[in-house]
């Protein structure tokens, strides 16, 4: 009883520590348009209200359409039972003894082994599967994997891993339109040599701005990304009774050095981040996940 007391702790936590995140990130959406305003216009209370109405229009549209667009991104296709019985039978039995509803199955036609979950919520949710992930893997492995996935959408995590991608890609956006706009950006209005030079710094704020609000966005993404990956393994475990599968399942993905095109911003929904393949296994500093070492060692540790 006391296990599961703590087990659910960690839910709540979880989804408290999202939702705070995700304030952050909405605000930083807001700030920098607020500095973009000032260097580019002028006028701060300008970028500000832009920037929080594109916030609030990408929470929505996240909220909405994040899931196929993060599909569409990925290359993603939605399959049917018939198309591939046995992967749909796997995520049956896994979204049963997860107590959540059947998710949407989608393929990913690439050798790349990985796989990842998205969604506003359990009732909507998504699974995609890569061919590599599907061909390389043993039934027990494949069962891990899904039970993995299916911990992130029980427990939340996929909203906001959803909302984050495309918070995150906003930002991205944002600031490379300011940069290329920052070259060519002019005022019809006659200043004093005063205005002047708060022109001129807020520009270099500006342009700092832009090229630090990508690399905090992604270090957002990283201190969250990585707890979570921990809970998502311990109760892929809860799920299956077998601790081996998952953790045989991660040694395969870590030692697999088959390519794989993603974008940056969806790097940390992955099982594991496709970069680790283009790294032959070797985990970096700056990774959205954690060691998968350390990982597997947590899973071993279960039996």
């Amino acid at each position: 009883m006391e296990k599961k007391e703590t087990f659910r702790s960690l839910i709540a936590a979880n989804r408290r520590n999202s939702t705070v995140l995700i304030g952050v990130m909405i605000g930083l959406f807001v700030a920098v348009g607020a500095i973009f305003g000032e260097a580019l216009f002028a006028d701060y209370r300008m970028g500000l209200i832009i920037g929080g109405i594109v916030a609030v229009i990408m929470v929505l549209f996240a909220w909405a359409g994040g899931e196929s667009a993060i599909m569409g991104i990925n290359g993603a296709q939605e399959i049917a039972k018939e198309d591939c019985p046995k992967l749909f039978n796997v995520v049956e039995e896994m979204s049963l003894a997860a107590g959540v509803p059947m998710p949407r199955v989608y393929i990913i036609e690439t050798d790349c082994p990985n796989a990842f979950a998205t969604g506003p919520d359990p009732e909507n949710a998504a699974v995609a599967i890569t061919t590599g992930l599907y061909e390389k893997l043993s039934r027990d492995e494949l069962q891990g994997v899904i039970a993995h996935e299916m911990a992130h959408i029980r427990n939340f995590d996929i909203r906001y891993s959803m909302l984050m991608a495309v918070l995150a890609g906003g930002i991205v956006m944002l600031s490379e339109i300011f940069l290329r706009m920052s070259f060519f950006a002019t005022s019809s209005r006659r200043r004093d040599d005063r205005d002047n030079n708060s022109q001129i710094i807020f520009m270099v704020i500006g342009i700092v701005l832009a090229i630090l609000a990508p690399i905090l966005t992604a270090l957002i993404q990283m201190a969250m990304s990585r707890e979570r990956e921990y809970l998502a393994d311990a109760s892929a475990v809860e799920f299956t009774r077998n601790p081996d599968g998952l953790a045989n399942a991660l040694a395969k993905l870590a030692a697999d050095t088959e390519p794989m095109e993603y974008s940056k911003t969806t790097e940390s929904m992955f099982i594991v981040s496709p970069a680790l393949n283009l790294r032959g296994g070797m985990d970096s500093l700056f990774s959205t996940h954690p060691p998968i070492e350390e990982r597997i060692r947590r899973l071993r540790e279960l039996r």
